[in-house]
């Protein structure tokens, strides 16, 4: 008799995107964008504070808001 199939759950997906994955290029550049900040400087905050998303993005800081656009100039 086969095993039945176990019931994929959606928790999997959930703890793996709670975490930076520090050597994982795509993980870090997501992250570098995200925040403003370097790659490099997202991996030493991964190394000082481990792979927890919400940890590491409290220690590179607030994000850098971007502008859409020229600001208008005050001088004429």
């Amino acid at each position: 008799m086969a095993k039945k199939a176990k019931k994929q759950t959606a928790r999997g997906r959930k703890q793996d995107r709670a975490r930076v994955a520090g050597g994982q290029d795509y993980e870090v550049r997501y992250e570098s964008k995200k925040t403003g900040k370097s790659a490099a400087s997202v991996k030493k905050a991964v190394k000082k504070v481990d792979n927890n998303r919400k940890q590491v993005e409290r220690r590179l800081g607030p994000a850098m808001k971007k502008s859409l656009g020229a600001a208008p100039s005050k001088h004429r």
